[in-house]
């Protein structure tokens, strides 16, 4: 059992124009690959997935960012408390904007949500995690992981957002110099 605790409910939830705003992160690290010949082995990045507690697929760690936190911070816990990791956010990736067909509300009658999303380099990956009881860890190559995205939101932060910036040599990261702690939602809307 976890002594970490997930938090719940809505009452500090940020919305903004009809949207709860949400943070995330994709998880990633790196694997060794040996070559069938013997020769060097190759580094291989692998993007860490859970299992969805309410329909097939898989998907990264998300959830809402709330008025007492950062939302480099709602995305650091949501990788805790859902997947059970922690790490450094190298890279904010981008808006992503969906509708949730469950998570509707007085702020966000309609359902819709702005997700904040990162790149994670996993430094640890814990034992016991507040939602281990529902949550199952998949690491994936990326190919693997674009064919099992539940949501095509999150396939497109995969593609779109990680896989080009990782292929881009991830020429740019969040320095503290570049990318001050935000301080207000709209730093990040």
């Amino acid at each position: 059992m976890s002594e970490l605790v997930a938090r719940t409910g809505r009452h500090q939830q940020r919305y903004d124009a009809g949207f709860r705003l949400v943070a995330g992160c994709i998880p990633f690290k790196y694997q060794s690959s040996k070559r069938s010949n013997g020769g060097t082995s190759e580094k291989i990045v692998e993007v860490l997935m859970i299992n969805s507690t309410s329909g097939p697929g898989l998907l990264f760690p998300k959830g809402g960012w709330e008025n007492d936190e950062t939302v480099e911070e709602a995305a650091s816990r949501e990788a805790l408390e859902e997947a059970g990791v922690r790490g450094d956010l190298l890279k904010f990736l981008g808006h992503y904007e969906f509708k949730s067909k469950t998570l509707q509300d007085e702020f966000s009658p309609e359902g819709l949500c702005k997700a904040a999303m990162f790149a994670l380099l996993v430094k640890e990956e814990l034992e016991s995690w507040p939602e281990q009881s529902t949550r199952q860890r998949t690491w994936l190559t990326i190919p693997e992981a674009i064919e099992h995205c539940r949501y095509p939101w999150m396939r497109d932060a995969l593609e779109q957002g990680f896989s080009k910036w990782h292929a881009d040599g991830m020429i740019t990261t969040m320095k503290d110099d570049e990318y001050p702690p935000v301080s207000s939602p709209d730093q990040y809307l």
